[in-house]
């Protein structure tokens, strides 16, 4: 199931994973930490044409489009694999709060896709037992304006929130302190934020964030199990990618 920033994939492993491979234990593990993306060095993927609605003056994007513009396995460094989507098992959203003030960002992280969004896609790979995990997506918005005012409304939920609560193992709860990060310098008016477990079961989990936007697409980079240079790195490649394939259109 794709998620606006707060993939399945990360929802996943916070439900299952030990802190140990999160990084909130003692046993850190004896595996090497697996590279972080980079911007891709081969020749530049084809763009992909975009169209505009003559009715509405929307911009135009499909699935398949945006698909295109997603990393690839082979545009990854060795020790990653690709994870499959998990399908949607109707249980309750992951996110919860009790506060006025959390209440924007919590319908944010449990949307199932971006608010307004025309097409959505994800991709969300691993790299080995101890993460990092990553998550790339894409949702078209239908303009520039719509991209900027989202983004807006989703910095401003983050920043007005201090808390969240995660659902984890049985009717328990971990609460997650919500922080701004300073965000990785791509796309357009990026933001980064980060959700650590401060108390719970998942006590040290610690997931960072991107969104940014690339023309008329909210571009989303989230990382579990990693720490801000992995959020760089990815945050790098996947813009460098969108920005050479989604063009704005003419």
């Amino acid at each position: 199931m794709t998620r606006f920033v707060s993939s399945s994939l990360a929802l996943a492993a916070a439900l299952t994973f030990t802190l140990s491979a999160c990084g909130g234990g003692d046993d850190k593990g004896s595996a090497p930490p697996t590279p972080a993306p980079s911007a891709p060095s081969s020749t530049p993927p084809a763009a992909v044409p975009a169209t505009t609605d003559p009715a509405t003056g929307l911009v135009v994007r499909s699935e398949a489009d945006l698909t295109k513009a997603l990393l690839e396995l082979s545009e990854l460094p060795t020790g990653f694999s690709r994870e499959q989507d998990e399908p949607d098992d109707g249980s309750k959203p992951p996110f919860w709060t009790s506060s006025g003030r959390c209440t924007t960002l919590v319908k944010y992280l449990n949307a199932t896709k971006a608010p307004g969004s025309k097409a959505t896609v994800s991709r969300s790979f691993s790299g080995g037992q101890e993460g990092p995990y990553i998550e790339f997506g894409f949702d078209s918005l239908g303009s520039v304006a719509k991209v900027a005012s989202l983004r807006e409304k989703y910095a401003d939920a983050v920043s007005s929130c201090p808390r969240v609560s995660m659902r984890t193992e049985g009717d328990s709860s971990t609460t997650m302190q919500v922080d701004e990060l300073p965000a990785p310098k791509y796309g357009t008016e990026p933001f980064a934020f980060r959700l650590m477990g401060v108390s719970g079961p998942k006590r040290g989990l610690e997931f960072t964030a991107l969104i940014t936007g690339v023309n008329d697409v909210i571009l989303s980079v989230s990382v579990l199990a990693g720490d801000e240079a992995v959020l760089e790195a990815a945050s790098e490649a996947a813009s460098t990618k969108a920005l050479a394939v989604l063009k704005p259109a003419t």
